[in-house]
């Protein structure tokens, strides 16, 4: 049985791979400390929980979910008011949002939705695997704009080739960013929006992290821009804001066509959302906001108890002001390893294991990502084994 030539076109995904390390690591009896993943540690909000244990008992939650619905309605409601109350924009719910089974199913059928063969999607690199990754297995050109640390990693939008560009009907864009944590201002999204005006391209940004920002820094909304809305959309989850992750809710909120077509896709493809998930996602987010808080604190102090011990023994990194990540550079001694190497060497050595920057396209090389998803103290029995590796005699 021979698979389809978009699934081959599919860059290796490297998680796979260190998942199998990881697995055979601990049958050595290993304790791996796993910061690769960036699967949140910490349990949903209480309020959260027990709204969803009382929905699943309501009979009527059980039953396919309808676009028509009491709860569906409420749920885009609550999303419209969360949007203007974090970023001061007016949504329409009933046209302008769109609940999703998890940002990254979105975020894959939007590619679906509006690539043909001949189109090209714009995508910086390094990225949430899926921005590129949907785009292939949609069928569609993959263009990728490098973005370094020395530019912010920020894309340069104007070294796009006209050729390419003109031949362009959708760009990714996401910050704060997965994987290098890097953030972005008003201007950055101002220059965005003035550069696309005319060009006939969507731009999806993804605004998964924007709670999760420290030392005063808060994180803007595409759509805060005028006339953004006349070509862009945004992506959320309440994986991350919210610990919801295995929960599997999200939503994408902006240009009412855009949002017309991806629900059109996604009615061929899936019966929506589960209802007491639902209501359990109204309960999150119009509910009390001090577990966001208190969540990003404790992101916060594993930043710093993380940055702090690898710039102790070494390992030059920089704290970044956003997301749970810590992107990177490989150390010095190792930097004739390529990414994968690094990550395997760690996990087999010494049984901490890390995402490889090439996990995240092929400008990640020279990179791993940190991911804060452990305890303080799991996170300094790695920073002293970490330690014990940089110390070893070549």
């Amino acid at each position: 049985m021979q698979e389809a030539n978009r699934l081959k076109r599919l860059p290796l995904y490297l998680f796979t791979i260190l998942d199998e390390l990881k697995k055979r690591a601990r049958e050595r009896g290993v304790d791996v400390i796993d910061l690769g993943m960036g699967s949140p540690d910490q349990p949903a909000p209480k309020h959260v929980i027990e709204k969803l244990c009382e929905a699943a008992h309501v009979t009527e939650n059980h039953r396919y979910s309808r676009a028509d619905g009491d709860v569906e309605r409420r749920l885009r409601e609550a999303i419209a008011n969360w949007y203007f109350k974090r970023f001061g924009v007016q949504l329409d719910p009933g046209t302008e949002v769109l609940p999703l089974i998890g940002s990254k199913e979105g975020i894959a059928h939007l590619s679906l939705a509006f690539l043909n063969n001949d189109d090209i999607a714009l995508v910086p690199n390094p990225a949430y695997p899926v921005h590129f990754n949907g785009v292939i297995m949609a069928g569609g050109i993959l263009y990728n704009i490098p973005i370094v640390q020395e530019k912010g990693f920020l894309p340069d939008l104007e070294s796009v080739p006209k050729e390419v560009v003109k031949m362009a009907k959708l760009m990714f864009l996401s910050y704060p960013h997965n994987p290098t944590g890097a953030v972005c201002d008003m201007r950055f999204f101002e220059h965005v929006v003035k550069w696309a005006e005319g060009k006939n391209i969507i731009v999806a940004h993804d605004l998964t992290y924007s709670d999760i920002v420290y030392d005063g820094y808060k994180a803007p909304s595409l759509l805060q821009v005028k006339g953004a809305r006349n070509f862009s959309i945004e992506f959320h989850t309440l994986s991350k804001s919210y610990n919801m992750a295995g929960w599997r809710i999200g939503f994408v909120v902006g240009n009412a066509d855009i949002l017309k077509t991806l629900s059109k896709t996604k009615s061929y493809v899936d019966f929506g959302i589960f209802r007491a998930v639902q209501e359990a996602a109204i309960a999150a987010l119009e509910g009390p906001q001090e577990c966001v808080a208190d969540m990003v604190k404790l992101y916060k102090e594993r930043r710093d108890v993380l940055v702090d011990g690898l710039n102790a023994i070494g390992w030059k990194t920089e704290k970044p002001k956003a997301t749970f990540y810590v992107w990177t550079r490989i150390p010095h001694k190792y930097s004739a390893l390529a990414a994968l190497e690094f990550a395997t060497l760690m996990v087999d050595e010494i049984g901490v294991a890390v995402a490889p920057g090439t996990g995240f396209g092929e400008y990640g090389e020279g990179y791993v990502r940190f991911a804060l998803v452990e305890p303080v103290e799991r996170i300094k029995t790695a920073l002293q084994k970490i330690k014990t590796l940089l110390e070893v005699k070549s």
